[in-house]
């Protein structure tokens, strides 16, 4: 029985090391429904136009030059909320340090 419990936990070691297994997922991961990536679409966009805007109305109102800051942040707020939306989607591989 020895041996073999020393097989099992080899086994379990090249699998992780080749990326076979599924590391565990955390209690507050992101639900993988259509309506979680959905949601969090809609939710990255909106913040990210939110922010933008009001960076640039308060930068207008101190620097009394409205309304060109505002329409700047929000171009990028909008161009913030699409490269999240793509992250989103289209995720970066982790590399694997050896």
């Amino acid at each position: 029985m020895n041996e073999r419990d020393g097989f099992e936990k080899r086994l379990r070691q090249a699998r992780s090391e080749q990326g076979l297994d599924k590391p565990p997922t955390s209690g507050g991961a992101v639900p993988q429904s259509p309506w979680g990536y959905g949601l969090r679409a809609g939710v990255e966009v909106v913040s990210a136009l939110v922010v933008g805007i009001v960076i640039g109305f308060l930068l207008d109102r101190w620097l009394g030059t409205w309304p060109w800051l505002f329409l700047v942040f929000f171009v990028l707020g909008s161009a913030a909320g699409i490269l999240n939306v793509y992250r989103l989607f289209n995720p970066r591989p982790r590399s694997r340090m050896k």
